[in-house]
């Protein structure tokens, strides 16, 4: 029997279901798709896929090495799979489930229509802690934590190859018209590069996690960085979760089994937020809050957009945290939400226009982590405390030497080391602002202000009934890894009055 193997994003053969199951059955055929509709949406670009190509180059340097080397084919996955089915006489496919955007979950079922209709097996296997089909959050952690318990598959000894196939190529950005990106300082993808930043992470780099993850200065160094190989899988969640349970069961000191077991919190929020997706596709279009989708305009002032897309807003702290975004493909996390409630909230942007504008930016845009924080900071949950990030303080209390400031921001060189979060107050204002740098968009304490009486307006217009379908299918159940987005039933009634800020 031939059986084709859909990668996704699972792009390795160590712990991997699908390559498992199908090295079984008979010949194997290798196949990744170049789909030119998904690289032209609003949530990608070419920074990713250039990820993408280094890490299928990897896969496809080690299936070779098995005896069956990666196909790739550029075009639609349906137009694909059906003429490779038809030549080569396959019967089934098996892949692994993805939580992907709205896109890819249209694509797949498509594809799922045309195996039915033409009699094709096409098997889905779990390879992480989402669980498909989940209707409610109870024991949900249970399961997820049974599946990272469970050891890892090894790659294949050996695989048999359907015979008579080219190899394909890799398409550039250009081949693909995507349109130019530059991100001079981004990080290398394939499984080598991931497996060196797991080692490096768990053995030298990360015992300042803890205190270090919240700044960009120190959290470049001090966090995993492992994002992208985990969003693209060139390692496995589960392969990540283990080789951190192993460097805890040495019993490092010092600050190592902080570090540690909060990185495996993260881990855990990671499966955790890829559920609210797997179970709400709409996420990414509709607010899970729906009487939220009326809270800010839907089509945004494109001044401030623009303004805030390209490091412009005159809010210094703000602005060097998108310019290192656009250079660098990443943020750390505090970061991320920052720029995201500052969007949302004092510049009162639609998450959807904002939303894509940093997928596309991330070189490890994970759509199921993505679109749920995107609206966890926009406040467009129901069950989230709302976060309306000052960015004048995170400046001070993130940068406190100024020095990620300045690097990113050259055009404040002349402002004093006590001003510098705030330029306008300086004496020499008049010769820089709206000059060499931008003067404010906005005043940062009045659209605060604004913000917040808009999100209480908000607060008395939600239904206990719609607040307590949403703890059903996302919230967790007390766990302790998930503080902040955690709501037990028995306190649901009161979840819609809890829309405390921290400023």
């Amino acid at each position: 029997m031939n059986v084709l193997v859909w990668f996704k994003r699972d792009l390795r053969v160590n712990d991997h279901p699908a390559l498992a199951r199908a090295a079984g059955m008979g010949a194997v055929l290798p196949l990744y798709i170049v789909e030119p509709e998904y690289w032209a949406l609003p949530d990608t670009s070419a920074r990713q896929w250039l990820l993408t190509a280094e890490a299928l180059e990897g896969l496809r340097g080690e299936l070779a090495a098995l005896g069956a080397p990666l196909i790739v084919r550029v075009g639609d996955a349906v137009t694909v799979l059906d003429r490779l089915c038809r030549q080569h006489a396959i019967t089934r496919i098996i892949s692994h489930e993805e939580t992907g955007n709205l896109w890819t979950y249209a694509r797949d079922r498509r594809v799922a229509g045309w195996a039915r209709a033409n009699g094709i097996d096409w098997q889905e296997l779990p390879q992480s802690g989402v669980q498909r089909g989940l209707l409610s959050r109870d024991g949900w952690a249970r399961g997820r934590d049974g599946f990272m318990a469970a050891p890892p598959l090894p790659a294949p000894t050996a695989l048999k190859a359907v015979p008579g196939l080219e190899p394909g190529t890799l398409p550039s950005p250009r081949a693909l018209r995507m349109a130019e990106d530059r991100c001079p300082h981004r990080q290398t993808g394939g499984r080598e590069a991931g497996l060196s930043l797991l080692d490096s992470f768990l053995n030298r780099r990360g015992e300042p996690y803890r205190s270090a993850m919240s700044s960009p200065l120190t959290g470049e160094r001090a966090c995993s960085r492992l994002s992208p190989h985990i969003a693209l899988g060139t390692l496995s969640l589960r392969e990540v979760v283990q080789a951190t349970a192993a460097r805890q069961a040495d019993r490092p000191g010092g600050r190592w089994p902080g570090a540690l077991a909060s990185f495996q919190s993260r881990l855990a929020w990671r499966d955790h937020f890829m559920q609210k997706l797997e179970s709400q596709p709409d996420i990414e279009t509709h607010a899970l809050h729906r009487a939220s989708d009326a809270l800010r305009p839907r089509d945004p002032d494109a001044t401030r957009l623009a303004a805030w897309q390209a490091g412009e807003t005159g809010l210094p702290f703000l602005d060097a945290c998108m310019r290192y975004l656009a250079a660098t493909g990443w943020l750390n996390f505090r970061m991320r939400s920052m720029v995201m409630a500052v969007a949302s909230y004092h510049l009162w942007l639609d998450w959807r226009a904002t939303g894509a504008v940093l997928a596309r930016r991330f070189t490890d845009y994970e759509p199921g982590i993505h679109w749920p924080q995107v609206q966890m900071q926009s406040g467009t949950t129901g069950i989230n405390t709302p976060r309306i990030y000052n960015p004048v303080k995170q400046g001070l209390d993130q940068d406190p030497t100024g020095a990620f400031t300045r690097r990113w921001v050259p055009e404040l060189a002349e402002v004093p080391d006590a001003l510098l979060q705030t330029p306008w107050r300086w004496e020499g204002a008049r010769s820089l602002l709206g000059r060499r740098y931008p003067e404010p968009v906005v005043d940062v304490m009045a659209a605060q202000r604004a913000a917040r009486d808009a999100i209480f307006s908000l607060r008395k217009t939600a239904s206990r009934a719609e607040i307590s379908a949403i703890v059903d299918r996302h919230a967790s159940r007390a766990d302790p890894r998930f503080v902040n987005d955690r709501s037990p039933r028995k306190r649901v009634a009161s979840v819609a009055n809890q829309l405390s800020l921290d400023l």
